[in-house]
C-alpha cells in the first residue's frame, strides 16, 4: 500500500541517488586512470542524503508532489525550456561577447565529456536541495503543522526573496561593471522562476530550470571547447 501511495516519490529518489552514484564511481574511474577531473566522493552522497526524506515531505509541507509537472502542461517547457534560455544567454553574453578568445584548455566549469553530463546533474541536484528544498520544504512544512498555515503568504514571500539572492550574492563577479549588472540580474532572475515552478510545479521543476542552464552553460559548450577549440 505505501509503496503504491509513494511510488512516484520511490521513482524519484532512485532516479536522483542514482545519478549521483553514477558519478563518484565514474569520476573515481577516471581519476585513477590520470584524467584530470573535478571529483565527488562518497562524502557527497551522504551530503545529499537529506533529499530521500524530503520528497516524502512535499505535500505535507503544502507544496506540489514530485509528479506534477508531468500532470501539468507545458511543465517542462515552462522549466527546462525557460533555463535553456538562460543557458544560451549566458553563452552569448560570457563567451562570445566576454570571452571570444579559443580556449588553450578546459576552464574550471567546464569538464570532460561525457562525465560532464553526470557531475553538473549531481551538482544541480545538490544545489536545489540546499538552496530550495530544505528551506522550502521545513518552513513550510512546520507553517502546516504549527500555524495550519497561519502566515504562510508571508513565508512564501520572504523564502522567494532569500532564496532568489543567495546564488546570485555568492557568485558575486569581479569583472566589467555591465556584467556585473547582467550576471546579478540573470542570477537573480532565475533564482527567482525556480522559486516559481517549485511552487507550481513542484522540486522537480526547479532542478529542471537548472538542469536546462547546465546542458547549455556546462554541457553543450564544454563539448564545443573540447571537441573543437581545443582540437585545433
Amino acid at each position: 500500500m505505501l509503496l503504491k501511495k509513494y511510488k512516484h516519490e520511490l521513482l524519484a529518489a532512485v532516479l536522483l541517488f542514482a545519478v549521483v552514484i553514477v558519478t563518484i564511481i565514474y569520476g573515481s574511474a577516471l581519476s585513477n586512470s590520470g584524467i584530470s577531473i573535478r571529483q565527488w566522493s562518497w562524502n557527497n552522497l551522504l551530503i545529499v542524503l537529506p533529499l530521500l526524506p524530503l520528497l516524502f515531505l512535499q505535500q505535507k509541507a503544502s507544496l506540489p508532489a514530485v509528479q506534477t509537472i508531468n500532470e501539468k502542461k507545458n511543465g517542462w517547457v515552462a522549466t527546462f525550456g525557460i533555463g535553456i534560455v538562460f543557458g544560451l544567454l549566458d553563452v552569448l553574453v560570457i563567451k562570445l561577447i566576454l570571452h571570444p578568445e579559443p580556449y588553450t584548455e578546459l576552464p574550471p566549469f567546464l569538464q570532460p565529456f561525457p562525465y560532464s553530463t553526470f557531475l553538473y546533474t549531481s551538482g544541480a541536484i545538490e544545489i536545489e536541495l540546499y538552496y530550495r528544498m530544505i528551506p522550502l520544504t521545513v518552513f513550510l512544512f512546520l507553517n502546516t503543522m504549527l500555524l495550519k498555515g497561519r502566515g504562510k503568504n508571508m513565508f512564501i514571500i520572504v523564502l522567494g526573496v532569500l532564496t532568489s539572492i543567495i546564488e546570485p550574492v555568492q557568485q558575486f563577479p569581479d569583472d566589467a561593471w555591465w556584467f556585473i549588472v547582467y550576471a546579478t540580474l540573470s542570477g537573480i532572475a532565475m533564482n527567482a522562476w525556480q522559486f516559481r515552478s517549485y511552487l507550481k510545479y513542484g522540486f522537480v521543476a526547479s532542478l529542471a530550470v537548472r538542469l536546462g542552464h547546465y546542458l547549455i552553460w556546462h554541457v553543450l559548450l564544454g563539448i564545443y571547447v573540447e571537441f573543437f577549440e581545443l582540437a585545433t
